[in-house]
């Protein structure tokens, strides 16, 4: 049995666990062929695992599954025994063991295969907190990444604060930073690795809250001004065609004496 023996993948990607094995009784073997992945502890209950008759390459390949996150990527009848593991998680970084047995009276055959997954650091949350004595209030970065990011504080003016605050570990790739805050303090927490960086201010930058509304507000102005200019239009309109019917009237009325006459 062949396998790699590490694999890296970044988070979100799929990724296939290559296995392969050949076996002296494979060639003229047509009983069954049982494939089986297990994550580190073998004992626990398999990821994916399915049979297959090997009397006939032409024959359905019934380990072929749907789209699951973990499914076979392969032929076990032509020796492949690689798993598939779709939109991979930070959670999926473990061993993973390809076992394979040709009926019951033989011994399977396992290697296990290390899968590492990586991710650029990215922040969670930011938020402020009060104390439970409610006399100082703690802002609270909470950031995810792997290999693990280092959490810097940055001021307003981009320097590193001196009080960088308290962190500590709030799960496997996961990490929590706290400094005191003051109202109407600007902070921003940044995360940093090898991978990359990322950054939230606090309060949010409302720049572009701010153009939009303004925007919005100019907009609005030309409308009722374009309204303005029609209503206007539109009365001056009326009050002509009033004043001309009026002369009309009185035209007519001055020359129907003259034609009587």
């Amino acid at each position: 049995m062949v396998v790699s023996p590490e694999v890296t993948v970044s988070i979100g990607e799929d990724i296939v666990l290559s296995c392969a094995f050949t076996h002296p009784r494979q060639q003229d073997y047509s009983g069954i062929i049982n494939v089986k992945w297990f994550p580190r502890n073998s004992n626990a209950e398999p990821l994916f695992s399915c049979s297959v008759t090997n009397d006939s390459m032409n024959g359905p390949n019934h380990c072929l599954s749907p789209p699951l996150r973990f499914s076979l990527h392969g032929d076990p009848r032509r020796g492949e025994l690689s798993l598939l593991i779709r939109t991979v998680q930070l959670t999926d970084d473990d061993a993973y063991i390809c076992s394979v047995q040709l009926d019951s009276r033989w011994n399977s055959i396992q290697k296990s295969t290390e899968l590492h997954v990586t991710a650029k650091p990215q922040i969670l949350s930011l938020r402020v907190l009060e104390t439970p004595s409610g006399s100082d209030r703690m802002l609270q970065c909470e950031v995810e990444g792997d290999p693990q990011p280092k959490i810097v504080w940055l001021s307003d003016s981009r320097r590193q604060l001196e009080n960088q605050g308290w962190t500590f570990e709030s799960g496997p790739y996961r990490q929590i930073s706290s400094v005191p805050y003051l109202e109407e303090e600007v902070l921003t927490c940044r995360a940093e690795s090898k991978l990359g960086e990322a950054e939230r201010m606090f309060p949010a930058d409302n720049s572009l809250v701010i153009a939009l509304t303004v925007c919005g507000l100019i907009l609005l102005l030309l409308l009722l001004l374009s309204a303005g200019v029609i209503v206007y239009c539109r009365t001056k309109r009326g009050a002509a065609t009033e004043i001309e019917l009026h002369y009309s009237t009185i035209t007519r009325s001055t020359l129907a004496p003259c034609e009587s006459s």
